[in-house]
């Protein structure tokens, strides 16, 4: 088998995984949905109102300068939660985007618990 067709299979187990999740998981204005994404270099966050279809808020680490992976992804955390707290929002659902909980999505959820967010 060669790793081509290994990270496409890797690839659709992920979106099923997606799929799954998000026929259960539905954001509003009141409690939006907190939607994680993460490329090999970057982590990517936004909070989504799904009735009106629209991004309340959103934040990534592409200009952020120093420190690895993890520690990006925490500030990430911090900085979205922060943002969300000074526009009355609290409490969220997470949408881990068929990831994994662990590494940087689990670093990043900890980042936007610690800085306010309720989910």
């Amino acid at each position: 088998m060669n790793t081509r067709s290994v990270k496409n299979i890797k690839e659709a187990k992920r979106i099923r995984r997606h799929g799954r999740i998000r026929a259960r998981i539905f954001g509003s204005s009141d409690i939006p949905r907190l939607s994680v994404s993460r490329s090999n270099n970057y982590i990517f966050a936004q909070l989504i109102d799904d009735k009106k279809g629209i991004t309340l808020v959103a934040a990534s680490d592409i200009k952020e300068k120093g420190g690895t992976k993890m520690e990006r992804a925490i500030k990430v955390g911090t900085s979205l939660a922060k943002e969300a707290v000074s526009r009355k929002i609290s409490k969220v659902v997470f949408d881990r985007g068929g990831n994994m909980y662990t590494g940087r999505v689990k670093a990043f959820a900890e980042g936007a618990r610690k800085g306010g967010l309720i989910f």
